[in-house]
């Protein structure tokens, strides 16, 4: 029953991850709270594991993704190159960041991202493009920042790396796009860091890789690879306006359940 569940929290977000440029990693993280929790793991690790989890999956949703958007000629990889630079940095000290703070605190400060998310979604707040793009050590800065904050979230940096580029002055399509590229480093270094980190817990439940716990990855990497791409192909048809103040209500509702 787990497996079934986790095979549909895979292909949710692989239709968020190529839609708006996000990893999935904001639904998948509470998702997996909720299954670890009925699933009698330890309390004191489990927000940990589901952090590590998803960011892993992140690595699958990210690569149908980012060659549907490659196709289309999207991506900025100029852009994407600096940023990879810091997200790398950023990433590992983010892992360690996570690592140091208790799994209820954790859970609180995924829950209230979760609700500034949303009201950003629902508002459609967005920065105007008010300057251009940085040069190589204002992106290597900007990735470090979002590397950090995503390796804690557990998520591919979208919801951060869009407004970003969108501020400055890259047109929307080529910010998702990017943003989506942006991902998998996210999600290579900060997996990475999560397994090396969690490797010797004695709290872990078998079929673990540290703070990685396998048969959820597997479940969400078998529809995330397939749906991310049908997700791009949406970005590039439809308005997602509608979409995006569900995926609002969503998260208030997961920011709400973990803040209470």
């Amino acid at each position: 029953m787990e497996f079934l569940l986790y095979l549909a929290l895979g292909a949710c977000a692989g239709v968020l991850a190529g839609l708006f440029g996000v990893g999935g990693g904001i639904i998948i993280v509470p998702v997996l709270v909720f299954s670890f929790t009925l699933q009698g793991f330890d309390q004191s690790i489990l927000t940990h594991l589901a952090v590590g989890t998803s960011l892993a999956t992140i690595i699958f949703t990210s690569v149908n993704a980012v060659r549907e958007h490659h196709r289309r000629g999207a991506v900025r990889w100029p852009i994407f190159m600096w940023m990879t630079v810091g997200i790398l940095l950023g990433a590992g000290f983010g892992a360690l960041t996570a690592e140091a703070i208790s799994g209820p605190n954790l859970q609180k400060i995924i829950g209230v991202f979760a609700l500034v998310i949303a009201v950003q979604l629902a508002l459609d707040v967005k920065p105007k493009a008010s300057r251009t793009v940085p040069g190589k050590l204002g992106l290597t800065v900007a990735g470090s920042v979002i590397g950090w904050a995503s390796a804690i979230f557990g998520i591919g940096g979208g919801s951060l790396t869009v407004p970003f580029l969108t501020w400055r002055s890259v047109p929307m399509q080529q910010a998702v796009a990017t943003s989506s590229a942006c991902g998998l480093p996210i999600a290579l270094a900060s997996a990475l860091s999560f397994m090396i980190l969690g490797w010797h817990d004695p709290l872990l439940p078998p079929h673990s890789l540290g703070f990685v716990y396998l048969p959820a990855l597997l479940g969400i990497a078998l529809t995330s690879m397939v749906f991310a791409r049908i997700g791009a192909r949406l970005a590039h048809k439809l308005s997602p306006r509608l979409l995006k103040r569900l995926f609002a209500a969503l998260l208030f509702c997961v920011g709400l359940s973990f803040l209470l």
